[in-house]
């Protein structure tokens, strides 16, 4: 059984999510730039070589997302042919390419490139997570998932900040700067263990496993982590162990009887057998559809248009920074309530607060019934409650719904969902049992 997690353990596995959640600053800054830029580019004072159109500034905000439909198809090849270190790496690569190109131009058409570009960044921000849930653990995976998305609210709220304080090239050196330092302190980390057993780099996976946590290398502790890993990643390798109880179960003993006669399958084919994984995938996509139906995402990427026309009276910048700062402690409070009560029941409250906000928003804008404040009030109220659990558990559950057999290819659906919204947990409790010994894997999130 896993032991407690130890200071020194906690502390390595934090500032390594910290370094890899900077890829989500990097998307973060790419969702706030257009913020606080368009009413430049749209003015005939503007710094680029003419004013944009309307239809221009809604492909500023927009055309990341086009870029990361282009990309998300790819971004599971490359999680499992480079790895999780240098695939995190390599889609920081396009962020710095955009600045790179925003910083040298002013033409109109390249600056919308660019952000095109940034849209293969943003596809591949999701890898960020599943490395975190890789490293981390068991006991603290769910809070440091949850925490790895606070790097794209940090993201925005740096970028709220310098767009009100620096000039326009001022903000795109810095966003370059921070896109080039996420690069190098990504390099400083140990690639993941569990994707050096899938490729059967064991000694690198006994010292990887040391450096996550802080462990001997040759002890024992390293070795059971080693059969831990093979086991989660192919159960039926070892035919003297068997899942019991549950309906997955069920499904994954009824593969390995099959594989026992045949080739093994691939994780694509075996989810299409799989009905607990079908209903899985079900649940995961129809969550994440009408979370994003929340309309978060707009009130991020527009938040000082939005401001300037709710609350005439404040100033937009100041609006917008309040409003990541709002975001930002909401995603600290999720980390650690999480864990406590259950993905089900935090979704479920923070899902119905943040319908009845809407609501009062919409009444509000429509009618004005009450004083600008309250506009204010309610979509800070709003962005706190969403961020509370909306934004975090749909990515949480993506990781912890599937059998371990699909885990190891579902990466294209965790960035198709990260392409929606812009953020893994555990397997679940599972008991594996051996003519000698019970290996017990606990899941940090108890129950959904």
């Amino acid at each position: 059984m896993d032991k407690k997690v130890t200071t020194a353990e906690l502390i390595t596995q934090s500032l390594a999510m910290l370094c890899i959640s900077l890829l989500a600053c990097q998307t973060g800054y790419i969702c706030a730039w257009p913020s606080y830029t368009t009413s430049n580019f749209e003015s005939n004072s503007t710094l680029l070589d003419r004013p944009m159109s309307a239809w221009e500034i809604s492909l500023l905000g927009s055309l990341p997302n086009f870029g990361a439909l282009l990309a998300s198809p790819f971004c599971g090849l490359a999680f499992n042919i480079l790895g999780r270190k240098y695939a995190t790496i390599f889609f920081g690569l396009p962020y710095v390419i955009t600045w790179t190109i925003i910083s040298l131009t002013d033409n109109v058409i390249l600056v919308l490139v660019a952000m095109s570009i940034a849209g293969v960044g943003v596809a591949g921000q999701n890898v960020a997570i599943i490395y975190v849930s890789e490293i981390a653990h068991d006991s603290i995976r769910g809070g440091l998932t949850a925490f790895s998305s606070s790097g794209y609210i940090i993201g925005l709220l740096t970028s709220y900040i310098l767009g009100g304080k620096l000039t326009y090239q001022q903000v795109v050196y810095t966003h370059l700067g921070f896109s080039v330092m996420t690069m190098l302190l990504l390099t400083l980390l140990r690639e993941s263990p569990v994707f050096l057993v899938m490729k059967g780099r064991e000694e690198e996976a006994e010292k990887s496993i040391a450096f996550y946590k802080r462990l001997k290398i040759g002890s024992k502790d390293i070795a059971f982590e080693i059969d831990k890993i093979r086991l989660q990643i192919n159960p039926s390798s070892e035919k003297t162990y068997l899942p019991v109880d549950t309906e997955e179960a069920k499904d994954l003993a009824k593969h390995e009887e099959q594989q026992v006669e045949q080739k093994p399958t691939s994780s694509w084919k075996f989810l299409m057998k799989s009905k607990s994984s079908q209903r899985a995938l079900a649940t995961v996509l129809i969550i994440m559809t009408l979370i994003i139906l929340m309309g978060c995402v707009v009130l991020q990427v527009y938040a000082e248009p939005l401001f300037k026309e709710a609350v005439p009276s404040m100033p937009p910048n100041q609006c917008a920074i309040l409003l990541a700062v709002d975001f930002l402690i909401a995603s600290l409070v999720c980390v650690f309530i999480i864990d406590k009560f259950g993905r089900k029941p935090l979704l479920i409250v923070t899902a119905a607060i943040s319908g009845v906000c809407m609501f009062l928003l919409g009444l509000q804008l429509q009618t004005h019934f009450a004083p600008h404040w309250f506009t204010v009030l309610i979509i800070y109220t709003y962005s706190f409650v969403y961020m509370l659990g909306c934004a975090a558990i749909p990515f949480v559950l993506s990781a912890e719904l599937f059998l371990p057999e699909y885990n190891r290819e579902r990466t294209g659906l965790n960035c198709l969902m990260d392409l929606m919204d812009g953020k893994m947990g555990s397997h679940g409790k599972r008991h594996l049992f051996n003519k000698k010994r019970i290996i017990k894997f606990d899941s940090p999130s108890k129950k959904l």
